[in-house]
């Protein structure tokens, strides 16, 4: 058998009124009429006490009979098996997992420190006991692996100097990375009967020794985009006054004096700090 079993054992109320019959009934009528019969009742009652099982919602309990596997009670109550049968105990309900920050490469070789928040359940207690060796820390295990493998195939962040276009990050694509994660994790857990609920990136940020290159590095790709904008807005506010001055005949100006025109609106537009004006009160010429 490679997967799980169900199994309905008998109600446990019904044999806990049986046994405590036997129990008080072979100790009475033994102590009374000292016959062997009840003697073997009192040690009947005695040896079904261990049968008793009791699981809690969302619980079950995995039933072996001297290392064979004989099923699972999911069902929760008080319940009676085969007392010889041992009784492991498997958690139904979902866990969390909050694995440590790594520190791991990105596509590009950046350090990066990465951490993970995994939801969790069993879903096949056979998988999950006789699978693997230890299917919590076989959680633990491959999550930390699948971040590793994740990391390494997503860049953290785009940069325009690399040349590099990609469409998914690891500090913007949050959703795309997350499916990804959650779809690397469940393979890799499938085989211990687990099943991932949900999986997200926790915690993501450059590794300390770069962290301080990295802001300075973003922080000049935010001020080369921004100066980017401000020529090219500069540049089609000097062509639209150039063409209005032309096109109402305000101003008649030759090449020199439109070159100059041109340089000084691009110095004030372009400019991080506010021009003084200067008030020509002669000609043009001076």
């Amino acid at each position: 058998m490679t997967h799980e079993k169900t199994t309905h054992p008998l109600n446990g109320y019904l044999m806990l009124l049986f046994c405590l019959i036997l129990l008080i009934g072979g100790t009475v009528f033994l102590i009374r009429t000292q016959e062997l019969l009840w003697g073997l009742a009192l040690f009947v009652g005695i040896l079904m006490l261990p049968g008793f099982v009791l699981v809690n919602p969302n619980s079950s309990r995995v039933l072996l009979l001297f290392g064979k596997y004989v099923g699972t009670i999911k069902k929760n109550g008080l319940f009676w098996v085969n007392p010889f049968y041992t009784k492991k105990k498997i958690s139904l309900r979902a866990s969390n997992f909050d694995s440590e920050r790594l520190k791991v490469n990105d596509k590009l070789g950046n350090p990066v420190m990465i951490s993970t928040i995994l939801v969790w359940r069993v879903t096949d207690t056979y998988k999950a006991t006789f699978d693997v060796d230890d299917y919590q820390n076989f959680v633990r295990v491959q999550t930390d692996a699948a971040v590793r493998k994740l990391a390494s195939m997503y860049p953290y962040d785009n940069f325009a100097d690399e040349g590099l276009d990609e469409d998914i990050t690891l500090r913007s694509s949050v959703n795309e990375v997350s499916e990804a994660l959650e779809k690397e994790i469940q393979e890799r857990l499938a085989m211990a009967g687990i099943e991932v609920l949900e999986a997200r990136i926790g915690y993501l940020a450059y590794a300390q020794e770069i962290a301080n290159a990295m802001l300075k590095r973003q922080q000049a790709t935010a001020i080369v985009a921004a100066r980017h904008k401000i020529v090219e807005g500069a540049v089609s506010m000097v062509e639209m006054a150039l063409d209005e001055l032309g096109k109402n005949e305000i101003v008649h100006l030759d090449e020199e004096r439109k070159a100059a025109m041109v340089s000084n609106l691009m110095v004030v537009l372009c400019s991080d700090k506010d021009a003084a004006p200067i008030v020509n009160a002669g000609t043009l010429n001076h």
